[in-house]
């Protein structure tokens, strides 16, 4: 039986325990989560998915198969020196952890199979995108039953481990950018006029029904683009109105800085 331990129970552990108990993959009984001092935050976890509240670290990492790090990077080199004593030879290691990479793990928990994965937080409502990675010690039994647990939470992509540098400032990050999107494009609409009840809700169903096309596969974005400009239009006119203001720049710099401040973060626990 697969026994599972959360260490750190943030946004993102709770998303991927909801998904988790959700699609009955693995019983709450056999997960256990604990966190560096939120108690608060484990009782509402153990209430709301009946899961296990571990406040010491000891007898379930012991006897746990697979172990999520999934504290913040500030704490992830405490909390990995915490951890080294109990973990079990064999146990594989699941990092949620932005910016740190599996050779760090190896260096603080030993030579064992270890996975790197970044979801989002829509793994909260099943449609993350998670890109992940692993080190040779991972058995193709072991690569399935990952991609299993993952894909309870949405679609998995497995990629190089530099690859996650990338990925986590496109889709790791990505949620917050169309989240400030959607508060601009709302603003900008009350501000013409609209109601923002309205507002809201037209951006999402645009959204949703845009992501929808391209998710089909079959025409590239820029020629969906092409087909919503007519010459002379309204569409033409707003769209000169972002290549004037370089919004493809703007994008450019956002994913820029994300990667960048990725690579930075895993060079503070490389030194």
């Amino acid at each position: 039986m697969t026994k599972i331990v959360f260490v750190g129970a943030g946004a993102m552990a709770e998303a991927i325990i909801n998904g988790l108990t959700k699609s009955n993959k693995i019983s709450p009984t056999s997960i256990h989560v604990t966190n560096k001092s939120d108690v608060n935050q484990l009782n509402y976890l153990k209430q709301t998915y009946n899961v296990q509240i571990l406040c010491e670290q000891k007898e379930a990492l012991t006897k746990a198969n697979i172990v999520f790090l999934a504290m913040k990077p500030k704490d992830a080199q405490e909390a990995l020196t915490s951890l080294a004593p109990y973990l079990n030879k064999d146990a594989t290691i699941i990092s949620v952890i932005a910016g740190i990479n599996i050779q760090t793990i190896i260096n603080a928990l030993g030579n064992r199979p270890v996975a790197r994965v970044m979801p989002n937080t829509s793994a909260a409502v099943g449609m993350s995108a998670s890109a992940l990675c692993w080190n040779e010690l991972i058995t193709d039994e072991s690569k399935l039953l990952i991609i299993d647990l993952l894909e309870s939470i949405g679609s998995v992509k497995v990629v190089e481990e530099d690859d996650l540098h990338v990925v986590t400032a496109l889709s790791g990050s990505g949620p917050a950018y169309f989240y400030y999107f959607a508060e601009q494009f709302e603003s900008a609409a009350v501000q013409h006029g609209l109601d923002s009840g309205d507002a809201r809700q037209l951006f999402i169903q645009t959204m949703e029904g845009a992501a929808q096309m391209l998710k089909k596969g079959d025409v590239e974005p820029s020629e969906l683009r092409r087909r919503v400009t007519s010459p002379g239009g309204t569409t033409e006119a707003g769209l000169e109105q972002l290549m004037e203001h370089k919004v493809s720049e703007a994008i450019f710099a956002c994913i820029h800085a994300a990667e960048n401040r990725s690579r930075e973060i895993g060079k503070i626990f490389e030194t």
